[in-house]
């Protein structure tokens, strides 16, 4: 498809003209909690949006919802990805304000907004009556952050995988490319033994000891500065009380790198010290909570190129960038994607979070624009 200067234009225009439109979409669906692994109530709010807009959104049983734009069952489809989950629980207050160009709220930037412009975005399309060359399905899923371990778009590449043409993620910040993915091992270490009191059994081997002793051995692991490979010992719990020696420690250990050979020897030189320096009379075991797969898709890739250039079409100076996103799912199976943003915000991760409302505009432009051009650079590669 080729847009003439005129409609791409419009778009732009129709897009600031939007910006309340999509600011105030984001405040209600940023007023519905959803803690990774509780999304329902989300997800239910999320598909009864769909329905005022005229589609029909499936609900599956993890909590993702699917709305699909097009009748081209025949075809390969453009997938668009956009989380719904937040890192904050359930009992966390969800005050959403405005002070001027800056939209407070827990998870207001991360996920909201992009959740809210991909429904505009789809609502601009259908007032312009046009059709995509490949048919769209938008996914809002579930397990994006912390130990949801990408299950949704797991769970949505795998639906469609023999269908996927590309997949465009809409999270993060406006001006950024992401098109390589930071891959994760998630592990908790556990180290168990006999306890005791720590006067009349004293010279047992404690657990909290043994955990010691593996992460200071972890601390000594080396690492490439390039590719980027990074470790950190995130938390520990463990004993009973100060007068007992701990029968059970844990620990969770977070590995990752932008390269797949590059983590798969970081795990195996974590493993080596976990399984090894506990110290004798005690066992260890590593449980697996989380497993993001690396991956690269080359800044000449046509889809990259798009994006780089739609972004400097709205006059914004774009850059690549190495994140972990839903996009890590295609990426590592070969399938075009690269992960956009709408807005800027700040705060992340903290009941403080903001983000700025006069980008939506750009923002908003952008995933339009992409929408079109992604199907039709994706159906001239069928013809």
């Amino acid at each position: 498809m080729s847009l003439s200067s005129e409609y791409l234009e419009r778009i732009r225009r129709d897009a600031t003209a939007r910006i309340g439109d999509v600011a105030a979409l984001t405040q209600r669906i940023c007023s519905v909690a959803a803690p990774t692994g509780a999304e329902r109530q989300r997800a239910e709010f999320v598909a009864e949006l769909w329905r005022e807009r005229g589609y029909t959104p499936e609900i599956d049983a993890i909590g993702n919802v699917y709305v699909r734009r097009g009748q081209r069952s025949t075809l390969p489809v453009v997938m668009l990805l956009t989380h719904i989950d937040t890192v904050f629980p359930a009992e966390t207050p969800l005050r959403i304000r405005r002070d001027g160009n800056r939209l407070y709220g827990p998870g207001i930037s991360d996920n909201s907004v992009s959740v809210a412009g991909v429904m505009t975005a789809l609502e601009m399309l259908d007032a312009y009556g046009l059709e995509t060359e490949l048919d769209l399905v938008v996914v809002d899923n579930v397990g994006e952050e912390g130990l949801g371990d990408l299950r949704g778009a797991r769970a949505a590449v795998e639906r469609y995988r023999e269908q996927l043409a590309a997949v465009l993620v809409v999270d993060g910040s406006l001006g950024t490319v992401v098109n390589a993915a930071v891959g994760s091992k998630r592990w908790q270490i556990t180290v168990t033994g006999p306890g005791g009191h720590s006067f009349g059994s004293f010279g047992m081997p404690s657990a909290i000891h043994g955990l010691g002793r593996i992460i200071a051995g972890l601390s000594t692991m080396q690492v490439p500065t390039e590719p980027r490979t990074t470790f950190n010992v995130g938390m520990i719990e463990g004993g009973t009380s100060i007068n007992t020696i701990a029968p059970r420690a844990t620990a969770l250990l977070d590995l990752r790198s932008t390269d797949v050979l590059a983590l798969k020897q970081l795990e195996e030189q974590a493993r080596a010290i976990i399984m090894q320096q506990a110290g004798a009379g005690l066992r260890t075991t590593i449980t697996q909570l989380g497993d993001r797969p690396a991956g690269r898709l080359p800044e000449t890739d046509p889809l990259v190129q798009l994006a780089l250039q739609t972004l400097r079409w709205l006059g914004i100076e774009p850059h690549c960038a190495v994140s972990s996103t839903d996009a890590n799912i295609p990426i590592s199976l070969n399938i075009p994607a690269v992960c956009v943003g709408i807005t800027h915000g700040e705060k992340a991760h903290t009941v403080d979070e903001f983000m700025y409302i006069s980008s939506i505009g750009q923002g908003l432009a952008q995933v339009v624009r992409l929408l079109l051009e992604i199907c039709a650079q994706a159906a001239s590669r069928l013809r």
